[in-house]
């Protein structure tokens, strides 16, 4: 006989001796009842419904005795439908457990999933009026899983943040194609630690791969009835469960397990694993929308709501989770916590962060409640955390705002390497003005005007040109205006500003001077990023010069648009060689690489100092305000550290130009590690200090300090 304990049982369900413990939140509900069904029931014929009696703070909780691993099960919550009070309890609906492990089956979209009555399409309604419509037989079961998992050895990379290197993809774009992967594993978790896939990861030398959301997701009903799809997955159902449409394994369990064992292949190769999570919103959209989960068993507790009881809506999706309510927030650090405790992985990136902390009165707070229990909890604050920093509320635009050891996407950084090396050479419009090398030479040392506070460092920089929302790296090279068309919204969606540069034909071309044009071009914004100061972050895919045709928000396209292309061509072959060059040059130069701002202070007894800027004259630099001044030299020293010095010379001008590399303490000669000129990196030569070279039109070079002997 179990007493009832004062406290309430962990969220979700427990597996105990002879049963299950079950415990869920609906904190103004009148009733709660567990509804177990069959293995293999979606009509729900098998429905047996049990009572959850206890209740304490707003949780309901109850032993189950006879149920186990592998039971199918969702809840039922009874109560007052007060739509201006916020209040959407409907027993008809069968409702997801928030913290469900594993999630069988999908929505099928009809008026039953919505909760209220609706239009007389039988998509959505005003939210008014509640619907008896059941919905157990169009709703996706949770599903009881074992934990357990051999993870034999596993062990955390852990790389450090000023040794990594993202690689931002898809778990089923970049292997749905891969001919060296099975058919059968293509495009999934499995497909994903696959000997083929890890020989790319490994031999490219990224140290992390950063998965678009992995959480389960569905579709909107909107893609559904223009018979699209949710490809991205920034539209989740649950945050504990591994979206089961990205496993080869056809049960929940198994997808769990296949989950797991690519995390721990993953690691055996030196890969960490971050996932992109997305806990400032959910499928649910706004009121007029479905009801599947939170909303029907607190809709209070886990939405942002005005005075009228409708969505407050920062995130452009119809809802906003409200990390103000504690239930919310410690859902969320659960989710966090079972990730890295029984998943392990490494880190997490965090979708439209601002909106993760608007306090009370709606303002972003870097001291708010979710931010803080990320920075101090013992184990969260240990992984890679990275922060997407805005969200599309007033004042949404943070960067640089959030705190230690918050690491963020550098926007900043993306704008001015695109200004600098495309979009100013588009034909000029009236107004427009170059924008010189000043702004560029802030984002080459790490961006200390936006993370210069708080004793944050480069790191706290994640420096992007590219990634999965917007253009690939070659459509930044080969289109002014975005191409949308196949998404089904007439062009409408997706950014405008794009700062991208055709190079004078938009799209695909046979013009062979354009091309090696568009080559050289996709080269200096690869070498901008990897020889920056910071963490650089590559959109999974070009380094293949992948296209997606010119769709910069692709999120509904789950097919060959997105899907990576492995029949590569030549040219394409040799970018790869590049990226791999590059990147191999970064890792082999700890100056290239520092924790530390540097100051322009002396490090060396040679009398050499940590950070210098030269003009194309060889001289220090003092021309930083001028639009016309196209030419710049960084030499990063390394001498302090025990390693070679970098200079990195950037000419992003239409015409060549004699540039005198600088003398300085400490400097006798120059090797040329790579040139952007170069199609494929070669074997460069040494010449001494001061001497003058010829930089070729819109070219990036990158010299080693040497002895000239």
């Amino acid at each position: 006989m179990r007493v009832a304990p004062d406290l309430p049982p962990p969220p979700g369900v427990t597996v105990l001796d002879g049963g299950i413990e079950v415990c869920v939140y609906a904190g103004h509900a009148g009733s709660v009842e567990l509804c177990l069904f069959d293995e293999g029931d979606d009509a729900g014929t098998t429905e047996r419904r049990v009572p959850l009696l206890d209740h304490a703070f707003g949780w309901w909780f109850g032993f189950v005795p006879d149920v186990g691993v592998g039971q199918r099960y969702g809840f039922r919550v009874g109560g007052a439908w007060d739509p201006e009070r916020g209040l959407r309890h409907n027993p008809a609906q069968l409702l997801m457990d928030p913290y469900a492990k594993a999630i069988e089956g999908e929505v099928r979209w009809g008026p039953s999933v919505y909760g209220h009555v609706v239009d007389e399409h039988g998509w959505r309604g005003d939210g008014s009026a509640p619907s008896d419509s059941d919905s157990a037989a169009d709703m996706p079961r949770s599903v009881v899983i074992d934990d357990s998992f051999d993870w034999g050895d596993d062990a955390p990379p852990a790389v450090t943040r000023s040794e990594s290197v993202i690689y931002e993809t898809h778990v089923r774009n970049l292997t749905q194609q891969l001919p060296a992967v099975p058919e059968e594993l293509r495009g999934t978790y499995a497909g994903m630690a696959h000997p083929a896939t890890l020989a790319h990861l490994t031999g490219l030398g990224v140290t992390a791969v950063e998965l678009l959301p992995v959480h389960s997701f569905t579709s909107e009903p909107s893609l559904v009835q223009r018979g699209l799809t949710n490809h991205w997955g920034y539209n989740t159902l649950g945050f504990f469960a591994p979206h089961a449409g990205y496993a080869a394994a056809d049960d929940p369990q198994g997808a769990v397990d296949e989950f797991k064992g690519m995390v721990k292949l993953l690691h055996a190769a030196g890969l960490e694993v971050i996932l992109d999570v997305v806990y400032n919103h959910t499928a649910e959209q706004d009121v007029t929308g479905p009801t599947l989960s939170f909303r029907g068993l607190d809709n209070r507790a886990y939405y942002r709501l005005d005075e009228r009881g409708r969505d407050i809506d920062v995130t452009g999706t119809g809802n906003t989770l409200d990390l103000r309510h504690p239930v919310m927030v410690r859902l969320a650090l659960d989710s966090l916590r079972y990730w890295v405790q029984e998943c392990h992985v490494d880190g997490f990136r965090f979708d439209l962060a601002v909106a993760l902390g608007r306090g009370r009165t709606d303002e972003f707070d870097p001291d708010h409640p979710f931010l803080v229990g990320l920075r101090t909890d013992p184990l969260l604050s240990r992984t890679k955390l990275i922060v997407e920093p805005w969200d599309v509320g007033l004042h949404g635009w943070r960067t640089g705002q959030f705190p230690p050891p918050f690491s963020e996407w550098n926007d900043r950084f993306r704008d001015s390497v695109r200004d600098f090396w495309l979009g100013d050479h588009r034909p000029s419009t009236p107004g427009q003005v170059s924008h010189g090398v000043q702004d560029l030479a802030t984002r080459l040392a790490g961006s200390r005007d936006l993370f210069g506070t708080r004793d944050r460092g480069p790191t706290a920089s994640v420096n992007f040109v590219a990634a999965h929302d917007g253009f690939t790296l070659a459509d930044l090279t080969a289109y002014d205006s975005k191409h949308n068309e196949r998404n089904g919204e007439d062009n409408r969606d997706g950014s405008d500003g794009n700062r991208s540069w055709n190079h004078g034909v938009e799209g695909p071309t046979d013009d062979e001077r354009v091309l090696a044009l568009r080559r050289r071009s996709m080269r200096n914004l690869l070498g901008t990023l990897l020889l920056s100061s910071g963490i650089p972050m590559i959109n999974a895919g070009d380094e293949l010069g992948r296209s997606q045709g010119g769709n910069n928000n692709p999120y509904n396209q789950n097919n060959e648009t997105t899907w990576f292309d492995w029949d590569l061509e030549p040219w394409q072959e040799d970018l790869l060689a590049t990226t791999r060059h590059l990147i191999g040059i970064r890792r082999e130069h700890p100056a290239l690489r520092q924790r530390t701002w540097a100051e322009g202070r002396e490090v060396h007894e040679d009398g050499s100092i940590d950070l210098a800027w030269f003009g194309a004259n060889g001289h220090p630099m003092h021309d930083w305000s001028s639009p016309e001044n196209r030419t710049l030299q960084m030499l990063v020293n390394g001498a302090w550290l025990g390693h070679e010095s970098v200079l990195v010379v950037l000419h992003g001008d239409l015409y060549e130009r004699q540039v005198r590399l600088p003398t300085a303490p400490g400097l006798s000669a120059y090797r040329l590690l790579w040139d952007s000129v170069w199609e494929r990196p070669q074997h460069g030569g040494t010449i001494g200090a001061g001497e003058v070279v010829t930089m070729a039109p819109l070219s990036l070079r990158t010299y080693a300090v040497t002895d000239a002997t």
